[in-house]
């Protein structure tokens, strides 16, 4: 075999191993193989060059993204340029492309950025960054259109552009682009963010843009928070919908889009140049008073040595006012009583936040700073405290991943009336706990969820309804005694009379 066929059948080697076969193959690169028609690396190697070009040929028929991925790959084999050729025409035909891409579409879509993304990155960047450079700032410019006909519930695809904005930032890093220049294109970037897309572009580009194009950066955005805008006439203002104050207008929801960009502009900006006074003035009097930015707020000046203005700024925040409050506004509280040296408030502040959520990490802290012996009683008086506690489903959750299993399976004997089977999220891992040792316990957990399914009709849930009754099947034996439970026999005969009907649930029971 020539050094051609050599360097061809190398190259093809590499492509296999790389390409996600839409007929469903798999090649295995490592695996310790005895057989040589086991599909790996070497035993198609040893097909030879001109085997595998045709069988490259006859997958990729009808296969776009296989052949898309061929001709990046034979570019690859000419020069970098050739592969920013072909990048920078797969970009453009994305950019016109006008088709919506539903989720079962997606993985496409998603297959084909992303193939773009490590040709820039893996391939040209490598041996020419300021074209790379472009290329990237490019792809970071599809994300708009490719959202606006495109279904990412899953977040996939928002993913990927945010991978590219990191590799925006390394890549930016290489080039050395003047920093006024970058400054510009960062800010007119961050004013076409409709999707989320740049959201860590000043982050990623900061090493870059350096405290010059920092600085150029604030200013653009302090001088953009001072232009006036027009507002239209009233005949000329659009409706786009309505809320519970009246229509809602074009023109407010674009004014209060630009005033929430220059906000966290300023905000990643002054983070960046490790200007806590900054960050805090973009917060408003209404802000300060919210869990969350109260404790961003707080962990700023904390990190900066500023303990006392963190208390202040922590207890902006009303601990007892009603709705959730978060476990990072506890936890920032608690590092700057530490700080100041509050100890015993510290100490008792956590057993309060225990006592308001049933937060493990909370009651771990607080048991590890109390003398021998004390920290034992601690916990007993915890586990007597979660028993009743008045959400069953928080107590269930809290004692089985404490674990104390037999105080588990106590509560849930002593309170299954309580149980909602919508929480499945809980309930389904706490039987899977609970089965081995407690089956009479985790009977009553799988009862509640093919209950809900049931009566509720949800259908979709019927299939893990019915393997929820296999298992009930299951242990049905193990339990010694029901007591007052429901024997699984009695069970099984009601669910067939309230529920007989439901034949798309009984087709599943075996």
């Amino acid at each position: 075999m020539g050094a051609s066929s050599v360097v061809c059948t190398s190259s093809v080697r590499i492509f296999l191993l790389r390409l996600d076969f839409a007929h469903g193959f798999e090649i295995s690169a490592g695996a310790s193989v005895t057989s040589k028609k086991t599909l790996n690396a070497k035993n198609l190697e040893a097909l030879g060059a001109e085997r595998l070009a045709e069988l490259l040929m006859e997958i990729s028929r009808g296969n776009a993204a296989a052949k898309r991925r061929l001709r990046l790959e034979l570019a690859g084999a000419q020069s970098p340029s050739e592969v920013a050729k072909e990048v920078r025409k797969r970009l453009t035909s994305i950019a016109r492309s006008r088709s919506f891409v539903d989720w079962q579409n997606r993985r496409t879509l998603v297959e084909d950025l992303e193939t773009q993304r490590c040709a820039i990155v893996g391939q040209v960047a490598k041996a020419d960054s300021a074209e790379a450079l472009e290329l990237i700032w490019r792809f970071m410019a599809l994300a708009n259109s490719v959202f606006g006909r495109c279904d990412d519930s899953s977040g996939t695809v928002i993913g990927i552009f945010h991978a590219a904005c990191r590799d925006l930032g390394e890549i930016a890093q290489v080039v050395k682009l003047a920093p006024e220049i970058l400054a510009e294109r960062v800010f007119n970037a961050l004013n076409e963010n409709d999707y989320g897309q740049y959201d860590d572009l000043i982050g990623a580009l900061s090493p870059a843009l350096g405290p010059t194009g920092l600085e150029q950066l604030k200013e653009r955005f302090l001088e953009l928070s001072k232009a006036q805008l027009g507002k239209p006439k009233d005949k000329d203002r659009r409706v786009i919908g309505w809320g519970t104050g009246g229509p809602l207008y074009a023109d407010e929801i674009a004014s209060r889009q630009r005033e929430t960009t220059i906000r966290l502009a300023l905000q990643e900006i002054a983070d960046a140049q490790g200007d806590v006074d900054a960050f805090i003035a973009q917060q408003s009097k209404a802000a300060k008073t919210v869990p969350k930015v109260a404790a961003e707020i707080a962990r700023r000046l904390l990190d900066a040595g500023r303990a006392e203005e963190a208390w202040n700024a922590i207890n902006a925040v009303d601990e007892n006012r009603p709705g959730w409050i978060p476990f990072e506004w506890e936890e920032v509280r608690l590092d700057v009583m530490e700080a100041l040296g509050r100890k015993d408030e510290a100490q008792a502040f956590r057993w309060q936040c225990f006592e308001r959520t049933l937060n493990s990490a909370h009651l771990r802290a607080h048991l590890k700073r109390l003398p021998d012996f004390d920290d034992v009683e601690a916990e007993e008086r915890a586990m007597s405290y979660a028993v009743r506690f008045p959400n069953v489903h928080q107590a269930l959750a809290f004692m089985v991943s404490w674990p104390v299993l037999d105080k588990a399976a106590a509560l849930v004997v002593q309170r299954s009336g309580e149980l909602d089977g919508d929480h499945y999220e809980i309930l389904s891992p706490a039987a899977d706990a609970l089965a081995a040792k407690y089956p009479l316990a985790a009977t009553l957990l799988l009862r509640a969820m093919i209950d809900f399914s049931l009566k509720k009709n949800r259908v979709k849930r019927y299939r893990h309804a019915a393997r929820h009754f296999a298992e009930c099947t299951s242990l049905a034996s193990a339990i010694g005694a029901f007591g007052a439970v429901e024997t699984h026999e009695r069970y099984s005969n009601r669910l067939k009379q309230e529920h007989r009907r439901k034949t798309s649930f009984w087709t599943l029971v075996s």
